[in-house]
């Protein structure tokens, strides 16, 4: 544990969206940058003093490795990253929605593919969320745990899903998510005003305002600076690519529900062998077997 004012501590930050979306414009314009943006930093520690009170862990393997397996961190870290990302599907599978209803194309057949697609990907993570609640694991002191087995699902797929949701925004909305003024101070210009009130008009009885509102929303969403780096956090919110996957064999393997698995295999592959059916429940056919089946 190390004070962030200690001596040798440093945070170099990336540029601030938040920042960005204060000067450049405002809440109507960056709706989600104005007020989400989580700061990345590098941390480093040029020759920080920890006093001996403040360590936690020294030199004990044994500790560091069963923290991971023991300390009910994965199964809860999974069960909260997965129940984050249903809620931020549900958010923009409505958002898209109102965006192709401005656009006035929702009733296209294609289009309404790929919304529900959308909101399958939505279903899926609830799913895995609901399977990881209902179906628990039992823990120390009579306390239980999410499901891990579940959590590891989500941990595969959610690096699948949102760049998919955003492939399918960007083919969807198209053009739609730039066709926009710069600023709301636009509206102010009766100059300009008159013509976006004209040229910028939704569909379905949608206002210029309220378009341009939800177009601005969804922009920021998935196509901001903000936007870019929500993609790239969730393909590598939950590990790396391969390490989500290799860890998910190896949870199967330890668990012992890969051997499951096999034994299903197993005991579909000993009902039969090359001279046919071993159990009795089915019959073989060598009455009317046309290529000499189970004849000597």
């Amino acid at each position: 544990i190390a004070p962030m004012d200690a001596p040798g501590v440093k945070l170099f930050c990336r540029a601030s969206y938040e920042m960005q979306a204060a000067v450049m414009g405002s809440p109507y314009d960056y709706p989600l940058s104005s007020r989400f943006d989580e700061n990345d930093a590098i941390f480093v520690f040029d020759d920080v003093f920890i006093p001996w009170e403040d360590v936690l862990v020294h030199r004990d393997i044994e500790m560091l490795m069963k923290f991971y397996p023991s300390s009910g961190f994965f199964n809860n870290f999974t069960f909260q990253g997965c129940t984050r990302l249903a809620v931020k599907l549900d958010f923009i599978a409505g958002l898209l929605y109102k965006a192709l209803r401005s656009t006035g194309t929702d009733e296209f057949r294609g289009v309404q593919m790929q919304i529900g697609e959308v909101i399958a990907w939505r279903n899926l993570f609830w799913a895995i969320s609901d399977g990881m609640a209902y179906n628990c694991q039992s823990w120390v002191g009579g306390a239980v745990l999410p499901n891990g087995q579940s959590g590891t699902a989500y941990r595969v797929f959610a690096t699948e899903a949102y760049p998919r949701v955003k492939e399918i925004i960007m083919q969807s909305v198209a053009s739609g998510l730039i066709y926009l003024p710069s600023s709301a101070n636009d509206f102010k210009n009766p100059e300009i005003d008159k013509y976006l009130r004209q040229y910028v008009r939704g569909s379905n009885g949608i206002e210029y305002k309220e378009r341009i509102k939800i177009m601005k929303l969804l922009w920021d969403a998935v196509g901001s600076e903000f936007g870019g780096r929500h993609e790239l956090y969730e393909r590598n919110y939950a590990g790396s690519n391969e390490m989500v996957r290799f860890q998910t064999f190896f949870n199967a393997r330890g668990s012992g529900a890969l051997d499951e698995m096999v034994s299903l295999a197993e005991q579909c592959m000993a009902e039969y062998d090359e001279n046919g059916w071993l159990d009795e429940d089915y019959f073989n056919s060598e009455d009317i077997n046309a290529v000499g089946f189970g004849k000597e």
